[in-house]
């Protein structure tokens, strides 16, 4: 019996690429979203590109800790888990100097940005522990390498985030569990919708989810410490 792949945030962008690669693939998948509407929507789109595909999905706010631990229990529920993907996350732009004194903007982007996956993690790391096996994916961006001017508590986050994923890679070496950090560049999704720019000077987010699958369909003996994607002309 197959493992489930598992996907936070799967309805839009990356997320939702990543859902129908591993379906394509033919592994059944488990994902959420805060809309329960997105999340039909998705589940109709894959029944409909991909009949038989199996997909498991519950509304879920990953910046809440109790919807964390709603939605790892109904990971729990329906089996192991051979890949775990985090890639909740929100983006909002600005200078640290215009943000709300009351420290409400970078608590909101810790949240979303890295206690979703710290959480998540956390919470079903036991089971791939008991396994000696599995691969975990944070969806990081290259705002967790360099410092971007309207970057505010948002490259806070996102740094964060990849000092988190650096020091499981050191902790799991030897258990079996291989852990990557992704690091794409500016990706055609919803967060870029009103910018006056060509799609072409974007990253696909099919180009994301497969170069994520093909990092983890490498032998055990190999991993992909860190995945960095940028345009093929450089940043935005």
């Amino acid at each position: 019996m197959q493992k489930n792949i598992v996907v936070t945030g799967g309805t839009k962008g990356i997320g939702r690429a990543l859902v129908l690669r591993f379906l394509r693939a033919g592994y059944p998948v488990v994902t959420c979203a805060r809309s329960a509407p997105d999340l039909q929507e998705l589940q109709a789109a894959a029944a409909e590109q991909l009949p038989g595909a199996v997909l498991h999905t519950l509304p879920a706010d990953l910046s809440r800790q109790e919807d964390c631990a709603r939605f790892t229990d109904f990971v729990r529920s329906q089996g192991q888990v051979g890949v775990l993907i985090n890639n909740t996350g929100s983006f909002i732009p600005g200078r640290l100097q215009d943000e709300p004194q009351d420290g409400s903007q970078l608590r909101q982007m810790l949240a979303v940005n890295l206690l979703s996956a710290y959480d998540v993690t956390l919470a079903l790391l036991p089971g791939l522990l008991a396994q000696r096996a599995g691969h975990i994916f944070t969806i990081c961006s290259t705002a967790s390498l360099t410092a971007y001017p309207n970057g505010g508590s948002y490259g806070i986050a996102k740094h964060a985030l990849l000092g988190m994923t650096r020091n499981l890679r050191e902790e799991l070496k030897d258990s079996g569990i291989r852990v990557t950090a992704v690091l794409p560049g500016a990706t055609l999704t919803a967060s870029w919708e009103g910018v006056d720019l060509p799609a072409e000077r974007f990253i696909k987010a099919e180009d994301v989810a497969d170069a994520i699958f093909a990092t983890y369909s490498l032998s055990p003996q190999a991993v992909v410490e860190e995945l960095l994607i940028r345009p093929q002309l450089g940043d935005l």
